[in-house]
C-alpha cells in the first residue's frame, strides 16, 4: 500500500506555512514495475537506441546537434515565460539582425552555453552538486534573476505559485534552506549509488526530486531539464546531447506540473515515471525522424544545385554546407565562404533564392539578411 507520505511530508514551519521535506531516493516502498511500466521503459530504451544509431549514420552529426540544442534551449526557456523564438536566436548569433527582445534571447543563448559547458565538464566531473551549481551559473549570467545568486544554492525560502502570490497562497513550498542541504546531499548520494536500477527510471526520479527540492532562487526548471540530458550522456545512453524533453513538457505543461505535484501530495511516483517514459519515447522518435529528414534534405538540395546551376554549383554547395551551422546570414558571410566578390556573392544568393533554397528576411534594400528557409522549416515544425 502506497502512503501519501511516501515521497516526503508537509511540515509546519514556525512562520505559519507548511513546507515539503522530501524523503531520500529511491522511494519506499520501491517503484512498482507493472507490465505497463516495463513496456514504456522498453519502448523508450529502444527509441533512444534508434536515435543514437540514426545520428551515427549522419554524414555530420554535429550539424544536427547544433540546431537541436538551439531548439531545446528555446523550448525550455519558453516554459519559463521567455518569448524568444528559434529565428530570434539564430539572428542574434549570426549578428545579421538585432533581436526585438534581446533579454529573452540572451537567456536562450545562456542555455546553449550551459549545455556545451556541462558536456565539456562531464569529461572530468560526474553529475554532482558541484556540476549543478556550475551549470546554473552559466545559465543565469547577466539575465533576469542574475542578481539572485547564480551558482549558489538558496539561503532563503522560495515558493511556487501564480505571479505575485505570497508564501501563504503558494501552490507548493519546497524545503527550507537547512532541510534543503540535506535533501541535496541525499540526491547526490542517490545519483552516485551503485544500487542497480534502470537508467531511465533513475533519471526520471532524479529530475522530479530536483524540482521538488527547488534549490535555486531562479532557474530551477531549466537546470532540472538540463540534468536529464547530462545524466543520459554520463551513462552513455546517448553519445550526443539529443534527447530534449522540453518539447514534450511544454506540450503537456499542465500534466507535467500535476504529475510532479502528485508525487509530493500522494506519493504517486509511478504516474510521474510513466508520463516521463512516454515523453522520452515520443521525443526520441521525433529526433530520429528529424535526423532522417535532414539527410534527405541535404541530398535533395545538393542534387537540385547540380542540376540547376551547372559550373557555379561548387560555390553554391560550399555556401549551403556552411548554412547548416548558420542558417541566417548576410552577403558578407557568402563572400567569406566562397571568396567571391560582393557582387558575385550577391548574384549567387539570388540564384539560390530563385530555385527556392534561400529567402530574404528583412525586406530592405540595404543590410539584407537571408535564411536557408527549407532547413529552418524542419525545426520550426517540431
Amino acid at each position: 500500500m502506497v502512503s501519501a507520505s511516501r515521497a516526503g511530508q508537509y511540515i509546519d514551519q514556525l512562520e505559519g506555512y507548511k513546507a515539503f521535506i522530501p524523503s531520500p531516493l529511491p522511494p519506499t516502498p520501491e517503484v512498482i514495475m507493472d507490465q505497463e511500466m516495463w513496456n514504456l521503459l522498453s519502448q523508450a530504451d529502444r527509441a533512444l537506441g534508434r536515435l543514437d544509431g540514426a545520428t551515427d549514420a549522419l554524414p555530420n552529426p554535429d550539424l544536427f546537434v547544433f540546431m537541436y540544442v538551439r531548439k531545446e534551449a528555446v523550448l525550455s526557456s519558453q516554459i519559463e515565460g521567455t518569448q524568444a523564438s528559434l529565428i530570434d536566436v539564430l539572428e542574434f548569433e549570426s549578428q545579421a539582425l538585432e533581436p526585438d527582445n534581446p533579454q529573452d534571447v540572451v537567456e536562450v543563448v545562456n542555455y546553449i552555453s550551459a549545455i556545451n559547458y556541462g558536456l565539456e565538464r562531464l569529461k572530468e566531473l560526474p553529475v554532482s552538486l558541484r556540476l549543478i551549481r556550475e551549470i546554473h551559473q552559466e545559465l543565469m549570467k547577466g539575465v533576469r534573476g542574475a542578481e539572485r545568486n547564480p551558482g549558489e544554492f538558496r539561503r532563503s525560502q522560495n515558493w511556487i505559485g501564480s505571479a505575485g502570490c505570497s508564501l501563504a497562497e503558494a501552490t507548493y513550498v519546497p524545503p527550507p534552506p537547512h532541510e534543503m542541504i540535506q535533501s541535496l546531499n541525499n540526491l547526490e548520494d542517490f545519483l552516485h549509488s551503485p544500487q542497480p536500477m534502470p537508467t531511465l527510471i533513475k533519471v526520471g526520479l532524479a529530475h522530479a526530486q530536483f524540482e521538488t527540492i527547488h534549490p535555486f532562487l531562479d532557474g530551477n526548471g531549466r537546470t532540472g531539464r538540463l540534468l536529464i540530458t547530462f545524466l543520459l550522456c554520463e551513462q552513455n545512453i546517448l553519445q550526443r546531447p539529443l534527447l530534449y524533453i522540453s518539447y514534450y513538457f511544454k506540450k503537456n505543461r499542465a500534466e507535467y506540473y500535476d504529475r510532479l505535484q502528485a508525487v509530493r501530495d500522494i506519493g504517486n511516483w509511478e504516474g510521474w515515471l510513466k508520463f516521463f517514459l512516454r515523453g522520452v519515447y515520443e521525443v526520441a522518435q521525433e529526433a530520429a525522424a528529424t535526423a532522417r529528414k535532414i539527410v534527405n534534405l541535404k541530398e535533395e538540395h545538393r542534387q537540385l544545385v547540380l542540376n540547376e546551376m551547372g559550373r557555379r554549383s561548387g560555390n553554391a554547395i560550399a555556401l549551403l554546407e556552411s548554412l547548416y551551422f548558420r542558417p541566417i546570414f548576410n552577403v558578407e558571410h557568402a563572400e567569406a565562404i566562397t571568396n567571391l566578390s560582393y557582387q558575385n556573392a550577391n548574384t549567387l544568393i539570388r540564384d539560390l533564392s530563385d530555385i527556392g533554397l534561400l529567402e530574404e528576411i528583412t525586406g530592405q534594400k540595404r543590410n539584407r539578411a537571408f535564411s536557408y528557409a527549407p532547413y529552418l522549416a524542419v525545426f520550426q515544425d517540431l
